[in-house]
């Protein structure tokens, strides 16, 4: 399997004057679904694909509520979740508020193992796709 790239030519933002440059981009190839990963789940286990996406379920559910309950969740080696936020600055300790709070995130760190993973990516030029 490969990761498939397209050439764009972008202008530098610091330096609108600049030659643009050309860079690869990554091409998505497709939405794997909740439903397609349960039934891949259920390929490789013996969970059948009800009960594979019931766990999905249940897992989208306790990482729902732990994140509403400040926790952070680690998937062994997957890596793990945490929210942060985007706030307005306040001149003094005391005019800090939630009512400053501009926008939650939901932040993702892989793990070693996803990293070391991602890292072999074989990459090719999306314009072999049709080949």
């Amino acid at each position: 399997m490969a990761v498939f790239y397209n050439k764009v030519q972008r202008k530098n933002p610091s330096n609108p004057t600049a030659t643009p440059k050309w860079y690869p981009a990554l091409r998505n190839t497709g939405m794997l679904k909740e439903k397609d990963v349960a039934r891949q789940i259920a390929d490789e286990t013996t969970l059948n694909p009800k009960e594979a996406e019931m766990a999905l379920s249940q897992l989208h559910k306790i990482m729902i509520r732990a994140l509403h309950n400040g926790q952070s969740i680690q998937l062994g080696d997957w890596g793990s979740f945490h929210l942060t936020l985007s706030a307005e600055g306040s001149e003094t300790e005391a005019d800090v508020s939630a009512t400053k709070v501009r926008k939650v995130n939901i932040r993702f760190s892989p793990g070693k193992e996803l990293k070391e993973s991602v890292a072999k990516v074989e990459f090719r030029q999306a314009s072999t796709l049709s080949k």
